[in-house]
């Protein structure tokens, strides 16, 4: 008779979990978005917001939570309601980074986060303010070494992708300058082009604007070939063989949304993304859309968190 109630009772939790997924939405989604305005998770986030809201009738709210290098939105994502309600959508890069630079963090990113689906690729752009008279990566390296610790360089968040390209591209040519952290990589973009600091690596969605418009120069992107969008651009791998960075954006929910749930938002967004237009869009700015199924998404999160501790133990990064 216990037996048969436990079967009766999974049966009903089953099928409460099928009703819940068909009725989803019912009521407007929040998409956390751990960083400031303008950076590339936000900018992701606006666009594709609207079509969200198209197809399922209901409002995406988009809230900006800066903080920590994106650890204080993630954080409070992952003690939200596991309904589906609350999704945060940030540069999964950070978040597995987190782990290794932070030593209170308030969240796990494999332990507390149900992974929904993988949005898109951004390559870092390595620029520099006008007034710094290079043209290239060797000229660049060339001009640091010249003027060690004399050159400012922006950071989106102590700890970030960005950072450690900072630090990678420093380990490998022996230049040495200044990071300055901000809130986010807009606010990076916004004092490198007001002559503040004087270089950084960036996400190519936040910052390729700057440099279209002259604001910026961009010396090379971080991808492993030359971007469709911007050909004349050299990457850094041209003068750094196997030099590889960017911002990965995906979207997560709390541990224990329902998978029904889960699905169906992955569903959702993968239609949105794959439509002509999406794509040419983000192309248009440097961006390659990258989706796939919350399993491979979750293995791409392991993948990452396991990926640098190895580089941040190997270069004994530390931060307070």
């Amino acid at each position: 008779m216990l037996r048969f109630s436990g079967l009766c009772l999974l049966a009903m939790l089953g099928l409460a979990s099928v009703l819940q997924a068909q009725t989803f939405p019912s009521k407007p989604i929040r998409v956390i978005v751990p960083y400031a305005a303008g950076g590339t998770s936000d900018i992701l986030a606006r666009q594709i917001g609207p079509k969200l809201t198209e197809a399922w009738g209901q409002p995406i709210v988009v809230e900006n939570k800066p903080g920590a290098n994106g650890n204080v939105g993630a954080e409070l994502v992952a003690r939200s309601a596991p309904d589906g309600y609350t999704v945060l959508l940030a540069d999964i890069g950070a978040l597995c980074i987190s782990p290794s630079v932070y030593p209170k963090l308030g969240f796990d990113p494999i332990k507390d986060f149900s992974p929904v689906v993988m949005v898109s690729y951004s390559p870092h752009v390595l620029a520099v303010h006008p007034s710094v008279p290079v043209n290239t990566v060797s000229e660049l390296i060339a001009y640091a070494k010249a003027k060690p610790g004399q050159l400012n360089f922006a950071i989106s968040g102590t700890g970030g992708a960005p950072h450690l390209a900072g630090i990678e591209f420093a380990q490998r040519t022996g230049v040495q300058w200044t990071y300055i952290p901000y809130k986010g990589g807009s606010q990076a973009v916004a004092d490198v082009v007001a002559g503040q600091a004087n270089v950084l690596f960036n996400g190519m969605l936040a910052t390729y604007p700057a440099v279209q418009g002259g604001k910026l120069r961009a010396l090379a992107v971080s991808a492993a070939k030359r971007v469709s969008s911007a050909p004349d651009i050299p990457t850094v791998a041209e003068s750094l063989p196997g030099f590889e960075t960017g911002s990965f954006q995906g979207v997560i929910a709390p541990l224990g949304t329902p998978r029904d749930i889960v699905q169906k938002m992955n569903l959702e967004f993968i239609k949105v993304l794959a439509t002509a237009e999406m794509r040419e869009r983000l192309a248009k700015q440097g961006t390659e859309v990258r989706t796939d199924t919350p399993e491979a998404f979750g293995k791409f999160i392991r993948d990452e968190v396991a990926k640098w501790a190895k580089v941040v133990k190997e270069a004994n990064v530390k931060f307070d």
